[in-house]
């Protein structure tokens, strides 16, 4: 893999058929555009129908093939999971090549999903993995398809609590929840791609470093102690001047997932730099939890049975 691969060497992707999620903003909206760019069709999945549309305007603006179309969906509601995989496989004929489960939330306050999750679990790692299943008759319809999932350096460190994953049982604290909730993307990932051995449709994880996308604003946000909030905003607001980078770069790891020659089954895609903080994408080594075998089969089971979606491959 070159060490500066940037969006200059992304191939014509005319013909080709993308799902973002989380494409309003940030990192997705950043895919969104530049796939569109390439030729691209590009499908938007957001949760609010308001900023959704500001989006589509902006990567209609760009867009060098079909026009995008915004698809709505919220991660956190099982229900409009499903309405919104339903709406794709049929906008698309069955035939999605890039899945990229981009969206997510940060270190928010103690909340519950719509079907009873802890938010940050249900709406990082429930929703997308229900997504992924429900989409997998796309999928394998597609042309050499590939399902992006987004992980996170908070996972190095954290712990997925298969036991109490919802946090019912234990003091809540925003930032282990959004680290056991980034893990589990990690592992999902990997675990899909050893199911998916031998189709022609592909797994792979990857992580932005640390980006500027305003998540980290949501953690600040989320201490209810007037003075806590104000330092870990301030916090906050000094790593990103020092040591974030932008968009545009935070992006390349998931758009070197979706489209790079080289890419394979259960690879994990990030920036290259010291600690993996910053740089240009690079093959990186999968977290131990992620290789783990016996931890991936564990939690498709339970994710199987919190969702109620029958898991695809079974």
């Amino acid at each position: 893999m070159t060490q500066r691969w940037t969006e200059a060497d992304i191939a014509d992707q005319s013909g080709r058929t993308v799902l973002v999620t989380g494409a309003n903003s940030g990192l997705g909206l950043r895919t969104a555009q530049v796939l569109a760019g390439k030729g691209a069709r590009v499908l938007l999945a957001c949760r609010s129908a308001e900023r959704g549309a500001k989006a589509l305007d902006q990567v209609r603006a760009v867009a060098a093939g079909a026009g995008p179309e915004l698809v709505p969906l919220d991660l956190s509601e099982l229900a409009s999971v499903r309405a919104a995989a339903a709406s794709v496989r049929e906008r698309t004929g069955d035939a999605l090549d890039v899945l990229v489960n981009n969206a997510g939330v940060m270190a928010t306050a103690r909340g519950r999903t719509a079907d009873g999750f802890e938010l940050q679990l249900g709406t990082n790692h429930l929703g997308h993995a229900a997504l992924t299943w429900l989409l997998m008759p796309a999928l394998r319809g597609g042309k050499h398809a590939r399902i992006v999932t987004l992980s996170s350096l908070a996972a190095v460190g954290a712990r997925i609590h298969l036991d109490d994953p919802n946090g019912e049982h234990r003091r809540y604290n925003p930032a282990a929840a959004y680290g056991q909730s980034k893990l589990a993307n990690q592992v999902f990932a990997l675990e899909l791609a050893r199911r998916l051995r031998g189709e022609d449709v592909i797994s792979v994880a990857a992580h932005p470093g640390y980006t500027a996308t305003g998540l980290g604003s949501g953690m600040a946000r989320s201490y209810t102690n007037p003075i806590l909030r104000s330092v870990i905003a301030g916090g906050h607001r000094i790593g990103e001047t020092l040591f974030a980078q932008n968009v545009r770069q935070g992006t390349l790891p998931q758009l070197y997932a979706a489209t790079a020659d080289g890419v394979g089954n259960g690879d994990y895609i990030g920036p290259g730099g010291l600690g993996g903080v910053r740089g240009y994408p690079v093959k990186l080594r999968p977290l131990a939890a992620a290789r783990s075998e016996s931890l991936g089969t564990r939690l498709w089971d339970v994710t199987a049975e919190l969702t109620g979606v029958t898991p695809d491959p079974a």
